[in-house]
């Protein structure tokens, strides 16, 4: 009887399991409430509404990802009311832009357009004295002046020889407005145009430009490329200080939200106006253009002045947040922008209006046909776009966040369409279209709020109308489908899906249990690493006494150690004679950089009390005294933390290239003569809190790619030294020199420096001047960009 019971069982159990499987099933793929066998079976099979709504999350990835006309204008809409709701407010008023207008009051008082070059010479003229910035013309000046003397000559009829003669030796128009341009930092603008170009006469002119260089990816497949190019008179190229491209690309529905601010024309990386404005007004010199795999993150720009990061979508296209829109053609005297070119060359503005200001030179006449469609007006002169541009380039250097739609938004998105999808799909055989519409309010309405916040307060764009769109139309059809299935059916199902399975198993089993107990999160973190230098020789005293080699270790790491801890630092590990500490993790540290940098210094400052006790304990003992050193590199960036190692041990560590990074960074510091040494993204949160001093840009090794490291001198309160201001300087362009190949230069600036702030810096210009003969012996190459390849850790 037991034995009939004990092989019974299992075929018990196994009944028992065929309708929770098909119960469980039935419900996560939509399947029929009846079990079939498992013989010819087809429980597998997904139900109608499933693939239906399958269909639908799959054809609404593919036309985002294909973005036609009419989802890419559905989408746009959505920024452009955002930027009608809350436009742009000018940081400062009057702006530091300036346009001078072309206006019709200008054309009433000076003439029809275009205007002789000369007078247009007396406006750059006046700009000169009133002592702007830089001078920007969003006009080309493609042809000759036709009123040139020499070209009057054959223009005019009944003139005397003599009077032939005299015309024919006075100077061009060109020529007196390029006399005028050499005094005051003029760009030029020029225009693209989907023509190609004849082969030019003078090539070097025409593509005369500013440095360009690319990090990442080559940009020129993802730009705009413009077949042509029309460009200024020679006389009047050659004479400029700079050039770019003012064209403005609409979007497919004729409105204009995104300008490009690079381009490439014949092979070569152009600049926009407003951006070569940029360059030139604050002495910048190259033009970075960003890129990864996915297209142009961004182009930056590095000037004494800050460095500027203009964020761009893939095209290197720049989204403009506009203001509302100025007036014009008036004789209102509050304008943000507009200034009548007729009142400047007049001399009839204040001075303070004017001084120190970017001046594009543009139109509003309607005549002109310079009129464009923005989200903020519908009637926009395009010089204004290009002022809304600068503005908010020159308001990023104070703080303010720029416009932009983040690489990864079209994946979020995107991401939030399959995810709300597969809930709907899941939620509402199960709870009803009620229940699943009113949290999909709640969520829908949450991503409407956060999506504005986003822009509001932080000017990041994130569309939620397309993801909205979507999920209602899978809603509606699933709702209607579901509807349509028998009640009676779903009620069964329903109650043998809570009957065997726990709402929250589906999501339980998505996860992967082994990530839980090895992965870890992704943050920003700062990484310190300190090590013993000489420990080797150390290690030689304490031959015969290795416990005592142990004892002055621990004397060591225990103040170091409570340094770093007293600044919520995290100890990672100890290796031998060397620590890794982090910040960030457990724990946010909002000011991660700072504390790091605090216990760096204050590390040694406990390692210089260390050495004064035990020089006095060596005296007393009479033995000989050998001091501790250390050194400590610093960098910031995203690794991955948590706990992670093997099934049988694991400890909570840190990975990732910025801590390789910062282990590299530590053991260059002796070969650069100081104790800190730390990365630029470390540097770039510290500028203005600590006095910090460029060391060089190197390639470590084990990576190929350059960094930028610096040192740090001190304490904040040496910020206020003028000592080291001065220093700065000067070490600045020690570098530039040095960069430059100019060896005598370099050498010079550093015999200047040594010395200065106590000699906080000699060891290092030490090793420069030894760095420099070197290269006096063994030049690099002509093209060399001042990276140094060190060929030890």
């Amino acid at each position: 009887m037991s034995d009939t019971v004990a092989k019974a069982e299992p075929s018990t159990r196994a009944s028992a399991s065929e309708p929770e499987k098909s119960s469980i099933f039935s419900r996560l793929i939509g399947g029929k409430k009846k079990n079939k066998k498992r013989k010819g079976g087809k429980w597998w099979k997904i139900s109608l509404p499933s693939a239906l709504g399958l269909f639908i999350i799959a054809v609404s990835v593919l036309l985002r990802q294909g973005d036609p006309y009419f989802i890419e204008v559905f989408r746009l809409k959505t920024f452009d009311l955002y930027n009608r709701i809350e436009p742009r407010v000018p940081l400062h008023s009057p702006s530091s832009v300036v346009i001078a207008d072309i206006d019709e009051k200008s054309l009433a008082e000076i003439g029809q357009w275009p205007w002789p070059r000369t007078v247009i010479g007396d406006l750059i003229a006046a700009l000169g004295e009133y002592e702007v910035y830089v001078v920007g013309f969003d006009v080309v000046f493609a042809e000759p002046d036709r009123t040139s003397p020499q070209n009057l000559v054959g223009a005019l009829r009944g003139l005397d020889e003599d009077t032939q003669t005299k015309l024919q030796g006075l100077p061009s128009n060109e020529a007196y407005m390029s006399a005028a341009m050499r005094r005051a930092a003029t760009v030029l603008g020029q225009a693209g145009k989907q023509a190609r170009d004849e082969p030019s006469e003078h090539p070097e002119i025409a593509l005369k430009s500013s440095s360009n260089a690319a990090i990442g990816e080559d940009p020129k497949r993802f730009l705009i490329h413009y077949p042509g190019l029309i460009t200024n008179v020679d006389e009047l190229e050659e004479a400029a200080m700079g050039r770019g491209f003012f064209s403005i690309a609409d979007e497919v529905d004729g409105i204009v939200r995104r300008i490009p601010i690079v381009a490439v024309y014949n092979d070569v990386v152009r600049p926009a106006l407003s951006v070569e404005m940029l360059r030139v007004a604050t002495r910048g010199n190259t033009i970075f253009t960003v890129a990864n795999q996915a297209g142009i993150e961004s182009v930056r720009l590095q000037t004494p002045m800050g460095k500027f990061d203009l964020p761009t979508d893939g095209q290197g296209r720049f989204w403009v947040h506009f203001a509302e829109a100025d007036t014009y053609n008036t004789e209102n005297n509050d304008n943000r922008l507009y200034i009548s070119a007729s009142d400047i060359i007049n001399k009839r503005v204040p001075p303070e209006r004017l001084k120190h200001k970017f001046v594009l030179v543009g139109t509003s006449a309607v005549g002109l046909q310079d009129i464009r469609n923005t989200p903020v007006a519908v009637r926009m002169p395009g010089v204004e776009v290009h002022a809304n541009v600068l503005e908010i380039a020159l308001e990023s250097l104070e703080g303010v966040p720029r416009l932009h739609y983040p690489p990864i938004a079209n994946s979020i998105e995107m991401f939030v369409v399959i995810v709300l999808g597969l809930m709907l799909i899941f939620f509402i055989p199960r709870v009803g279209p009620f229940w699943t519409l009113l949290g999909l309010v709640t969520i829908a309405g949450g991503a409407a709020v956060g999506s504005w916040i986003l822009f509001s307060e932080h000017k990041v764009l994130i569309d939620v109308a397309y993801p909205g769109a979507t999920i209602l139309a899978l809603y509606a059809v699933l709702a209607f489908s579901n509807y349509a299935r028998d009640a009676a059916e779903k009620r069964q199902v329903r109650g043998a899906f809570s009957q065997y399975l726990s709402p929250d198993l589906v999501e339980q089993l998505a996860e992967d249990p082994e990530k839980l107990k090895l992965g870890g999160e992704t943050k920003r973190m700062t990484l310190l690493f300190c090590d013993v230098r000489g420990f080797t020789t150390i290690s030689e005293q304490y031959k015969a006494d290795p416990q005592g080699l142990t004892v002055l270790i621990n004397r060591l790491l225990t103040p170091l150690t409570e340094e770093i801890l007293n600044r919520q630092g995290t100890i990672d590990k100890y290796m031998g004679d060397c620590i890794m500490a982090f910040w960030n993790a457990p724990l946010d540290v909002p000011n991660q950089e700072q504390m790091g940098v605090a216990s760096a210094l204050a590390m040694f400052e406990s390692l210089e009390a260390l050495n004064e006790e035990r020089k006095r304990e060596a005296l007393e003992e009479d033995k000989p005294f050998l001091p501790l050193n250390i050194g400590i590199g610093l960098n910031t960036g995203d690794c991955v933390v948590g706990n992670m190692g093997s099934k049988q041990r694991f400890d909570y560590s840190v990975l990732g290239d910025a801590v390789n990074l910062a282990a590299r960074l530590e053991g260059q510091s002796k070969s650069y003569g100081v104790g800190i040494v730390i990365g630029e993204e470390t540097a770039g949160a510290l500028n203005g809190v600590f006095p910090m001093a460029e060391l060089d840009l190197i390639a470590v090794k084990g990576k190929s790619e350059a960094v930028r490291i610096f040192t740090v001198l001190g304490k904040p309160d040496l910020l206020s030294d003028p000592d080291y201001a001065a220093l700065q300087s000067q070490h600045a362009a020690m570098l530039d020199a040095y960069r430059g190949q100019q060896w005598d230069e370099a050498n010079r600036i550093i015999q200047t420096c040594i010395g200065r702030l106590d000699g906080v810096l000699d060891g290092f210009y030490g090793i420069y001047q030894t760095r420099i003969e070197e290269y006096r012996d063994n030049p690099p190459p002509v093209d060399w960009d001042g990276v140094y390849v060190a060929t030890t850790k």
